[in-house]
């Protein structure tokens, strides 16, 4: 249900007038990446230590934001955080930021049904000639929020690339106040150096890549280095769609290697509902109709993913135990990120006529000059499991890769522990027979 009316006329404040629209105990929303305001936090940073008890909802965080900063102790308010960037993650340690857990594709949802009221929402946005204003490569709930926004406040931003989509362009009645931004450059998100591990992981998973996959790639070396292969297979007719737009997707488009010919749903289009990334990125989405920015429920529920044949869903984990859960979101209790849209294109893409879904890791990782399985017989205590054993599909590390579906508990534990560092296979198998994860005389 709408809370608020359109605005009769927007009206044209500075930050600082903003700012003190703002009273103890609101719940703003900053919404997300790289549309968070700057001119307004700076303006409400200056006042922090007037107010208390303010939430301040965020996702994935590209810059420090001056509403925590400014309030060292944390006295006057707090972060609550959708999905987590490094930055929130610091703050989540320090006791200064909270995540909500929740399938990213249900966000909208959760703003319509669940969610209280947001007193003010505050964006930064693109001024069109028209008088209105455009979102940038940053569709995902927006539009539920405003239906339950008290007051919507645009931040303008010249810098943001114009996306065209479903839902991008916000008319100006809709809009109650204008702060006129400082056109500070688009936040970018450098790209994780691809290893030999990473490229290792990518051979396999291209092996089981076909013409006219419809890709979803998710962040990180490994989904990297999938896109660098591709550009060299020479595999046709590349669909997207995806959660969150990247670089290395750009990369395959420029190459002419998307054509989305294949797709049943929105053929010729490549479909996301968030890009971050670099500049070059940022040029490639500006103004061009063969990229669609649409809400996240139309991106990321399994029901829509499905729709396309040979939807191919590649994700990371951080962690998975013998019988096939991944814990994708945590190291123990230590906040890492959220559950994101793995979990709903895990399920998407195994309902797809002819779709696969991969979770790659590397074997081991270092933690304190020690090395460590990432295949383990019992996830890390307090590790949150963000896909299921039953969801699980293939598994790829950079020895070998394994399709679980159809497999009983010994065979999973036989197929994982190959795929582990030789050095902990041993240790692995003792574990799973003194268990009787492997029942003794197990022979099929």
């Amino acid at each position: 249900m709408k809370l608020r009316q359109a605005a009769a006329a927007a009206k044209t404040i500075t930050a600082a007038e903003a700012a003190a629209l703002v009273q103890s105990g609101m719940w703003l929303d900053y919404f997300g990446t790289i549309n968070q305001p700057d001119a307004f936090d700076r303006a409400l940073g200056e006042r922090i230590t007037q107010l208390s008890d303010l939430k301040v909802r965020s996702t994935l965080s590209m810059r420090p934001r001056a509403v925590i900063e400014k309030d060292p102790t944390g006295q006057h308010a707090h972060m609550i955080s959708l999905h987590m960037s490094g930055y929130d993650r610091r703050l989540h340690e320090q006791g200064r930021c909270s995540y909500t857990p929740l399938n990213l594709g249900e966000i909208s949802d959760y703003y319509r049904r669940f969610i209280p009221p947001v007193d003010m929402l505050i964006l930064k946005a693109r001024p069109l000639e028209n008088g209105g204003f455009n979102i940038g490569p940053t569709n995902v709930w927006l539009r539920s929020i405003m239906e339950r926004a008290r007051l919507v406040i645009i931040e303008t931003c010249n810098a943001l690339p114009h996306a065209l989509g479903e839902g991008t362009d916000i008319p100006i009645s809709e809009v109650d106040y204008i702060i006129d931004g400082d056109d500070s450059p688009v936040p970018e998100l450098p790209n994780a150096p691809v290893t030999d591990v990473d490229r290792a992981v990518a051979r396999l998973i291209m092996a089981e890549i076909d013409d006219g996959a419809c890709l979803q790639i998710g962040i990180g070396g490994m989904p990297n280095a999938v896109c660098a292969m591709l550009a060299e297979a020479g595999i046709k007719d590349l669909g997207v769609h995806t959660e969150m737009l990247t670089d290395g997707i750009a990369e395959l488009y420029r190459a002419g290697l998307i054509t989305g010919a294949a797709k049943a749903l929105d053929p010729g289009k490549l479909v996301y509902c968030f890009a971050a990334g670099t500049k070059p990125l940022y040029d490639t989405i500006d103004r061009n109709p063969d990229l669609s920015c649409r809400p996240v429920e139309y991106t990321n529920s399994p029901h829509i993913v499905m729709q396309n044949p040979k939807a191919t869903a590649i994700n990371s984990t951080t962690q998975i135990d013998l019988s096939g859960q991944a814990a994708s979101e945590s190291d123990g209790n230590r906040h890492l990120t959220g559950t994101g849209g793995q979990a709903q294109f895990v399920r998407g893409a195994y309902a797809s006529d002819g779709g696969k879904s991969f979770i790659c890791l590397p074997s081991t990782y270092d933690k304190k000059g020690e090395r460590r399985s990432r295949i383990v017989f019992n996830l890390t205590q307090g590790n949150i499991v963000t896909t299921t054993r039953a969801d699980m599909m293939y598994v790829v590390t950079e020895y070998g890769i394994v399709n679980l579906k159809g497999k009983s508990v010994p065979e999973r534990a036989r197929a994982l522990i190959g795929l582990a560092h030789p050095d902990f296979r041993e240790g692995l198998e003792r574990q799973a027979h003194e268990h009787r994860l492997i029942p003794r005389g197990f022979r099929f």
